[in-house]
């Protein structure tokens, strides 16, 4: 699998895990939204990326790994649960 082609299968699945769980929620499904990767590394055959979704009401983030040796793809989903300030310089 090339680079281009994990990206879009990624992007694809998240998609899907978004909008499953969105029309299970709520009436309409608002389709201007958006998936973006955040990060990405391959190493040998394996693919891993970390994604998003451009609605404000999403607090998840993605993980997909590829799994080149087994041809399997893994979707992680994880929720925000909190946003801690730590300060590293007491100067600023």
């Amino acid at each position: 699998m090339t680079n281009e082609e994990f990206i879009a299968v990624a992007k694809a699945k998240v998609f899907e895990n978004y909008r499953d769980r969105i029309i299970a929620n709520f009436e309409t499904f608002p389709h201007s939204v958006k998936i973006f990767v955040t990060w990405y590394s391959k190493v040998l055959q394996n693919h891993k990326a970390l994604l998003g979704v451009s609605d404000p009401n999403d607090q998840h983030y993605y993980e997909i790994t590829y799994n080149g040796d087994k041809g399997e793809l893994y979707l992680d989903v994880y929720n925000k649960e909190e946003n801690v300030c730590i300060k590293v310089n007491e100067n600023e």
